[in-house]
């Protein structure tokens, strides 16, 4: 664990370098006071991606995407919070103090870094050996140029050769220095008491690379015709490799996989290496297993979108359905492409360009819902049972679907291509979606509780879904006034006539009538910025844009950096050219503006209300009601007062 004084020094010394940061991935050229360039995180032909070195900032205008120099190297490398602080820490040369590590923990992180440094060793040993060797040449080198592997595919993926020998990696390992203990454990040794082999001899082989591009396992094909032996042979799970948590590619294909929103999955090793070889790089291969929820979360780490390329193989692609269902379980968008009986990935890339490749696909590929139904249908034909089996196959797919707006488009098209009612089909994935609910309650309760009526229950919105939030530019107003002036004093605003800073108004103001916010990452700035919020000589600005909090520090920037709408008040101040002139006045009128909406709001419900039990006939509560409305429109009488006599319909 990194302590937070390096953590605070390497923000701080990135942001006032972000422009050397980002200019290691992006041509930046001058304009005015700031940065442009084409954004990596969008394909894009005009510039629209800012960079801000006076804040300490980036901003895209056509994708949106912003924050610090922390930020960006997170997203465009993909990189884990403590990885990103390392990789700046480097670049700068910070030295990186960590808090000890208890003796497991110590161990632990050895035998890992001793496995990861001899699988890297292992991947240079192979490549060597298929580059350099007579045997590699001949054998290894000759298999992939037959099969119209150019060599920078095979360079770019590290494409290598073990020896047919019995323990030729072995015994060159151990007389590097390298240990037989790890050599086992990573899987690259076989032994049995005084035997040891190589447990890749005589196969081509495909490294497997983290998304960080480091060697953490092999794939092994064999070249000989025998029964007996699997044709490909992977590394078995170890400390650094999990097969579920892999794709082959990954590494390769992730910054386009982000440049064009979208990832191709296909299923081989060599299927992979022909879409490069063909031009398209956003692609990636389940290496021949069963696709896993955590595959498919690597995917979505960089995209939402996701097409998934079958084998003209009927029986194969029915055993591979589950992992539509998977995809759609995590929220992504999915397509699904079957090619021409016959072909595969590999064969068919080989024979277009890049450009027919993606016309063929963009033209080809089906939405999930069209594609299971045509082919389930094949089956079903006309036998009510089969037909009847159909649509509750097609009825749980689309109930595992997050978002209730999706399911519902999903329903409707379903409706049309089966001909079946689609309130049948909405009671049927209704009662999917409440026995998926029951079960997750019946997990995560003790059997003392009192269970709850699924059937009363409103649907809880999922991490997919936003609460709609209608003061959204009146609290991103206040927001990016408690960032730009939250240590700046006001006076005149306190019955003592002490000053107070921006930053203790707002969170008064807001916390004093309880104005929270329905996005829990606005209420989180708040609370994160009032332990401070007193102290002038905390500049607001830095303290939210250095965040160690990386969604605060992103929100933070992106408040600052984009183009935001003003507030009515602004008007009321005719042109304004320098906010800074006017900010006590501006403040006060931003915070009460917010404070009008709601009050508004809370009028139009107490007066629903009241509509309501017009027809009721409850005397009592109208009463109690009216009472209400005429203190809240007594309030909201004197927040029109203090934003200049706002009329009150």
């Amino acid at each position: 664990m990194i302590d937070q004084i390096t953590v605070d020094k390497v923000l701080e010394t990135a942001n006032s370098q972000i422009v050397e940061v980002v200019s290691d991935y992006v041509t930046l050229r001058r304009r005015g006071i700031n940065y442009l360039g084409n954004c990596p995180f969008h394909n894009e032909k005009t510039p629209s991606f800012t960079v801000s070195p006076h804040k300490g900032i980036f901003k895209c205008f056509g994708c949106g995407e912003g924050g610090n120099a922390l930020n960006f190297i997170m997203k465009h490398d993909q990189l884990s919070f403590v990885e990103a602080i390392k990789a700046l820490g480097g670049k700068f040369n910070i030295h990186i103090e960590e808090e000890e590590y208890s003796p497991e923990q110590l161990k632990q992180k050895n035998e890992r870094e001793s496995m990861m440094v001899i699988s890297e060793y292992a991947g240079k040993y192979f490549s060597k050996a298929l580059n350099e060797t007579d045997e590699g040449k001949s054998v290894g080198l000759s298999y992939f140029r037959g099969r119209g592997f150019r060599d920078d595919i095979i360079s770019k993926f590290d494409l290598g050769y073990s020896p047919e020998k019995r323990d030729a990696l072995t015994n060159e390992a151990v007389k590097q220095g390298y240990k037989l203990e790890y050599l086992e454990k990573t899987g690259l040794t076989i032994v049995r008491d005084d035997y040891k082999a190589d447990r890749f001899r005589g196969r081509v082989m495909f490294p497997i690379h983290s998304l960080a591009g480091k060697v953490i396992a092999f794939g092994g094909r064999i070249l000989k015709t025998d029964k007996k032996t699997a044709k490909y042979l992977n590394s078995p799970e170890s400390e650094i490799y999990h097969k579920s948590r892999v794709l082959y590619g990954i590494y390769q294909a992730k910054q386009e996989i982000t440049r064009h929103d979208m990832c191709y999955l296909v299923e081989g090793y060599t299927d992979v290496l022909s879409f490069h070889q063909a031009g398209i790089s956003n692609v990636v291969a389940s290496s021949g297993t069963a696709l896993t929820p955590d595959q498919i979360r690597l995917v979505a780490r960089f995209t939402k979108n996701i097409t998934i390329i079958y084998d003209g193989d009927p029986a194969g692609i029915k055993a591979s359905l589950r992992g539509i269902d998977l995809v759609l379980a995590e929220g992504m968008n999915v397509k699904v492409l079957l090619l021409p009986d016959g072909e595969d990935p590999d064969t068919f890339a080989k024979e277009r360009s890049e450009e027919e490749l993606t016309e063929y696909i963009k033209e080809h590929q089906q939405d999930f819902i069209k594609f299971k139904t045509s082919l389930l249908l094949e089956d079903a034909k006309n036998d009510p049972i089969k037909r009847a089996q159909l649509i509750q196959d097609i009825v749980r797919s689309i109930s595992t679907i997050p978002d209730s707006i999706i399911r519902s488009v999903y329903v409707k098209e379903c409706s049309s291509l089966l001909k079946v009612d689609e309130r049948v089909l909405v009671q049927e994935t209704g009662k999917l979606q409440r026995k998926k609910l029951e079960e997750n309650f019946r997990r995560n309760t003790t059997s003392n509780e009192r269970p709850v009526n699924y059937q009363q229950q409103p649907e809880t919105p999922s991490p997919n879904q936003t609460v709609t939030n209608h003061f959204e530019l009146e609290e991103v107003e206040v927001l990016r006034f408690l960032v730009k002036h939250g240590e700046k004093p006001l006076s005149g605003l306190t019955d003592n006539g002490e000053d107070i800073t921006v930053g203790q108004y707002i969170i008064h103001e807001l916390k004093q009538d309880d104005l929270l916010s329905t996005n829990p990452l606005y209420n989180q700035m708040m609370e994160s910025y009032e332990p401070v919020c007193a102290d002038q000589s905390v500049i607001a600005q830095k303290f939210f844009v250095n965040n160690s909090n990386t969604e605060l520090s992103k929100l933070a920037s992106d408040l600052i950096g984009k183009e935001h709408i003003l507030s009515r008040i602004h008007s009321k101040f005719g042109i304004v050219t320098h906010e800074e002139e006017i900010y006590h006045d501006l403040v006060v009128k931003i915070v009460a503006e917010l404070k009008w909406k709601k009050v508004k709001v809370l009028l139009k419900e107490k007066r629903s209300q009241m509509q309501q039990l017009d027809v009721s006939g409850d005397h009592d509560k109208m009463m109690e009601l009216l009472q209400e409305i005429n203190t809240w429109q007594q309030v909201l009488a004197h927040i029109s007062k203090e934003l200049g006599g706002r009329t009150i319909v």
